[in-house]
């Protein structure tokens, strides 16, 4: 019953209600305004380009996703507009959020009973397999193992990499255009670059800081570099290192100043005392240096307020200034770490990444080769990777769309093997990956449905002797009585009583307890100075007794409750139409044919 008429699509190109793709298309850069008269112009244009040109045929697609889409907003504001909040709904809403109750209640673990004690049968977990099925549905899916071998370089080629920097090295120390030679002979993209004191590399030490002086080869991190000072200057902006602490003012009027000033004094002279500085900035600093012991680390000129930088910059020796100073912020006791320093250096660095050579590589592609030759099926490959020394990894449900795979990252060109190639018990060829080679084995497959009990018995095993341990926990309170804090003492050092004085039914967590929405509401279905019977939650056996419940008073107007559960619903309006069209499409992926 959607229709959208010639005339809409008219007036979607030129009319009242134009498309926002070409309004914003034909924006006026003067008046930052849709331009009507761009938009014609540009129409009367089309009319006299051939048909099949590209800018007409651009131009009559565009206008033949018009109506579909026209088509498809409308149909979704049918189905949007009807989602309706009732005052009831938005009343409940209201006592969700602000209802309170008091509560205590006995917590048990379930890691209070070992996993060896929790024996969990086949039909426990049949049960609750079957209780559970709609969870396990899933698309059409793989699984593999594979093994990796690693390409690292070899002693030998670490020792050819270094040898051939010992040459450019020498070389290095005598050429005169230090930029080119370095661009020219490093893989790094930062060959040469400014430093100053603040951002010296740390592999370079003071004394290695001389014009002209070329270091290394070393190793930094996975590479080998070299590096040479190309040129020591003086900088028009000069570094130091500071601490402080700040006392700032609750407000304006001259006795909070003064209250504050004589503050900062009076801690001043606390740390020419003895006191510890750091100390004395996590107890009493007002600003987020504070957690860090007042520490401001490098600045530099121009960065801070001038009171501030004229006490940092114009120290001639570090250590703690002699008054605190008055900023716009506040006053600061101000211990200089490292005094003034405007000196620069341009520095080239040649940089050579520590990989295996062609040789080294040649070895490990045949290492691989050997191991995949004549293999055939899941066992023979476990037994041959368990006898060459190597890690089999697993990754499990691996669907036609996949893109990372386990520990390997982007690993598609092997899912593109798993669904275009792949059978039970193959062996693939090598795969090249850039740090190491890949062999793996399709282990089984699960087609589209509901994955079937062996395949996920390991994932729902954890989860069903919870229930068990749950029951063993029940049936030992069965016959408990007393007060919270009795019962808990004769259960065991296991059991403990919390409190809450402000749960709320819109809250999904008990405090100690954890995640446990069952809990909650629990909790407010009791009536005040109840108990409830021992039950399972997420993480453990609770016993909940309610103190006190407060519900909150009537109010006039539940509108902004009803707005916000609206726009919620409409949200997931929006999200549950593409996914019911996705559904009935039953569209089969098969771009893993293609990449």
């Amino acid at each position: 019953g959607v229709l959208v008429t010639d005339e809409e699509v008219v007036d979607m190109i030129s009319g009242t209600n134009i498309d926002q793709n070409i309004r914003q298309a034909f924006i006026n850069q003067q008046t930052g305004e849709f331009d009507r008269a761009m938009l014609g112009n540009y129409i009367s244009q089309l009319k006299t380009m051939p048909p099949g040109s590209e800018g007409r045929v651009r131009w009559e697609l565009f206008q033949r996703d018009l109506k579909p889409g026209r088509e498809r907003i409308k149909y979704e504001n049918l189905l949007i507009k009807t989602s309706y909040v009732t005052t009831a709904e938005a009343e409940r809403e209201y006592h969700l959020q602000t209802d309170v109750a008091e509560v205590k209640f006995v917590y048990i673990p379930y890691y209070a009973v070992s996993d060896s004690a929790a024996e969990v049968s086949e039909s426990d977990l049949e049960e609750y397999y079957n209780e559970n099925k709609e969870r396990f549905k899933t698309e059409h899916t793989r699984n593999i193992k594979y093994v990796t071998f690693s390409l690292a370089a070899s002693p030998q080629d670490s020792l050819e990499i270094r040898q051939d920097l010992e040459e450019i090295a020498a070389d290095f120390a005598k050429t005169d255009d230090d930029s080119i030679y370095a661009v020219s002979n490093s893989e790094s993209q930062t060959a040469y670059q400014k430093y100053n004191v603040s951002n010296v590399p740390a592999f370079l030490k003071p004394e290695d800081l001389k014009e002209g002086n070329v270091i290394g080869p070393f190793i930094d991190g996975n590479t080998f570099k070299v590096v040479k000072v190309s040129e020591i200057f003086k900088d028009t902006i000069s570094f130091a290192k500071a601490s402080h602490i700040l006392i700032n003012w609750g407000d304006e009027t001259p006795a909070a100043k003064r209250e504050a000033r004589e503050k900062a004094q009076s801690i001043l002279r606390e740390i020419r005392n003895g006191a510890d500085f750091a100390a004395k900035a996590r107890e009493h600093g007002t600003d987020g240096t504070a957690a860090n012991g007042g520490d401001l680390g490098w600045v530099y000129t121009g960065q801070m307020v001038k009171p501030f930088e004229d006490a940092v910059f114009n120290a001639t020796r570090t250590g703690l200034v002699n008054e605190v100073v008055e900023t716009q912020f506040g006053y600061h006791i101000v211990r200089i770490d490292q005094v003034e320093d405007n000196t620069a250096y341009e520095l080239a660095v040649i940089e050579k990444l520590i990989g295996p050579s062609d040789a080294t590589a040649n070895e490990v592609y045949r290492r691989a080769e050997t191991f995949a030759a004549s293999l055939e099926g899941v066992e023979e490959f476990e037994q041959k990777a368990g006898t060459e020394g190597l890690n089999v990894f697993e990754s499990n449900n691996i669907t036609a769309g996949e893109q990372r795979i386990g520990t390997l990252g982007d690993a598609r060109q092997i899912v593109q093997w798993l669904f275009r190639d792949a059978s039970a018990g193959e062996v693939s060829d090598i795969f090249d990956f850039q740090d190491e080679y890949v062999v793996a084995v399709m282990t089984g497959e699960t087609e589209e449905g509901h994955r079937p009990l062996q395949s996920v018995a390991d994932e729902i095993r954890p989860e069903v002797r919870k229930k068990v341990k749950g029951q063993m926990i029940i049936e030992k309170l069965k016959d408990a009585s007393g007060t919270l804090e009795e019962i808990a003492n004769a259960y065991g050092n296991d059991a403990n009583v919390y409190s809450s004085s402000d749960l709320k039914l819109s809250s999904n967590n008990l405090p100690s307890a954890g995640f446990d929405p069952k809990s909650v509401g629990i909790a407010f279905g009791l009536e005040n100075g109840k108990r409830s019977e021992p039950f399972r939650g997420e993480n453990g056996v609770l016993l909940i007794e309610l103190q006190n419940k407060t519900i909150a008073p009537e109010i006039a107007d539940y509108s902004a409750y009803s707005t916000a559960i609206q726009q919620q619903n409409q949200q997931m309006s929006t999200f549950n139409i593409a996914e019911a069209i996705k559904h009935a499409a039953e569209i089969e992926d098969m771009r893993y044919k293609f990449y």
